[in-house]
């Protein structure tokens, strides 16, 4: 199973969309709160390309995007294969 890191807020209703397809197709991550902590947002920031909104979306250390990439990456038909793909150590 690949190895998924969701930057999140609380209070993000795309953050909640995006955590909810992946759950639907049992797919385990890992929420990191940028509201909580603020060094961790500068961490997102310094990985996704200067993207500052949350969600972003990384699966085996990737950077997919945020919810609405998300979501094109599952209607193209790709996600399930990111899914299952194993994180190259």
């Amino acid at each position: 199973m690949a190895d998924i890191e969701i930057y999140s807020s609380p209070i993000c209703g795309f953050c909640y969309r995006a955590k909810s397809l992946l759950t639907q197709k049992g797919a385990p991550f890992t929420e990191i709160d940028v509201l909580m902590d603020s060094g961790r947002k500068t961490e997102m920031m310094n990985r996704a390309g200067g993207r500052h909104t949350v969600p972003q979306i990384f699966i085996n250390d990737m950077h997919v995007g945020g919810c609405d990439e998300l979501y094109a990456l599952d209607r193209a038909g790709d996600l399930d294969r990111l899914l299952t793909e194993t994180p190259l150590s």
